[in-house]
């Protein structure tokens, strides 16, 4: 077993750890080498199971994934991790030119699929990319998690105003609807505006899409 906690150096990527997971070692030796002169922290395993027992934290970083391996390969290794929702992005870096294997391995969400040896700049341009969906996607997925707080913390009337709101009913016409007041209706629309910390009707609206394209349901 070759992984160690002391492989994991700190380095101007504060945070961000590359897991190269290949059986050999001179593979393993040298990526790590020209990772850590790039300024990442890097962490060596040298099997999927090995992995799989020390499961690194959700944190920034991504994997360097052999293709063929003894024990599980790398598209069952990427196929465990998928099912346990690990949500690292993976690269493969893999000295077997398999258009199958690779085409199998994109499908199921591989970032990239790099053949070995790879030159310095191929690798971290891969790596970069990678880390910069990852980011992004990371931050969808704060921002949406905000969004849905904000949801639950409407009240039920609020949510019925809000629903009405966002397919553009004018406070009038809310009102009429909900039996209620205009003035409530002011009252509700100022709450919600609040909660969500949206500055316009067009901000509200779009972060209706957001709520609802993810799968949530924002009507009352």
């Amino acid at each position: 077993m070759e992984h160690n906690p002391s492989n994991i150096f700190a380095s101007a990527q504060v945070g961000t750890v590359i897991y190269i997971v290949d059986d050999d070692l001179s593979v393993r030796t040298a990526v790590a080498r020209v990772l850590r002169t790039a300024g990442y922290q890097v962490s060596q395993y040298e099997s999927a199971s090995k992995l799989l027992e020390n499961l690194p934290a959700a944190a920034r970083g991504c994997i360097l994934l052999d293709l063929q391996m003894p024990g599980l390969n790398g598209l069952e290794l990427q196929q465990t991790l998928g099912k346990i929702g690990f949500e690292l992005p993976i690269i493969f870096l893999t000295g077997h030119g398999d258009i199958p294997a690779s085409v199998r391995a994109t499908k199921a969400g591989a970032e990239d699929f790099i053949l070995k040896p790879a030159s310095k700049k191929v690798l971290i341009e891969a790596i970069e990319r990678a880390l910069k969906r990852y980011d992004g996607a990371h931050e969808r997925h704060v921002r949406l998690s905000a969004l849905r707080q904000c949801f639950s913390a409407l009240t039920p009337r609020e949510r019925q105003v809000f629903a009405l709101v966002i397919r553009g009913k004018l406070n009038k016409q809310i009102a009429y609807e909900l039996g209620t007041s205009e003035r409530t209706i002011k009252a509700h629309r100022h709450s919600i505006m609040e909660k969500f910390n949206a500055k316009s009707l067009a901000e509200l609206v779009s972060i209706a899409g957001m709520l609802d394209s993810s799968g949530g349901s924002t009507n009352s």
